[in-house]
């Protein structure tokens, strides 16, 4: 039986999966409503989770700013969001995928606009939320987790993730 293989160089995540072949990870997209916050604010523990994170992923957030509230919350991680433009959301999410390179990928969401994102990312990961989890989002993820917390657990543990996927 063959082992998936991985290892941590310099902020990323090296996977060897069985049947999936491999990625390198460097890239993390976080959205922001409903995926790291709910009704505009900060999950509990979560500036302390993205910490841990960014020893490892280059971590990113990216939001429409649904409840007007990301400049408490970029302040709150020390990060800078990129604000999506009103309209084709979900096509705006897919595109900062593609311009990070998605092969190096990894990015977390929960709405109807995270699907085309989850899908070009290399590990769309689709959470389950207070907010819900669009079918769409769902059916596009390469993983479902439970919420925010397990999610991060896998890229804290990756071999969790040569688990999941391997064939």
């Amino acid at each position: 039986m063959t082992q998936g293989r991985l290892y941590y160089n310099s902020g990323m995540i090296d996977l060897t999966i069985p049947g999936a072949g491999t990625a390198q990870i460097s890239h993390l997209v976080l959205d922001v409503n409903g995926t790291i916050a709910i009704d505009g604010t900060l999950l509990e523990g979560m500036p302390r989770a993205i910490a841990s994170l960014q020893n490892r992923l280059d971590v990113h957030l990216i939001t429409a700013d649904t409840h007007d509230r990301q400049d408490q919350i970029d302040h709150i991680l020390g990060m800078k969001a990129v604000r999506l433009q009103p309209g084709d959301e979900a096509v705006q999410k897919a595109a900062f995928i593609r311009q990070l390179g998605g092969s190096s990928c990894a990015a977390i969401g929960q709405g109807a606009n995270d699907a085309l994102m989850l899908a070009e990312a290399w590990l769309g990961i689709a959470v389950l939320s207070p907010e819900g989890l669009c079918a769409d989002a769902l059916a596009s993820a390469r993983i479902i987790m439970p919420d925010i917390f397990s999610a991060f657990s896998l890229l804290e543990n990756p071999q969790r993730i040569v688990s999941t996927l391997r064939k």
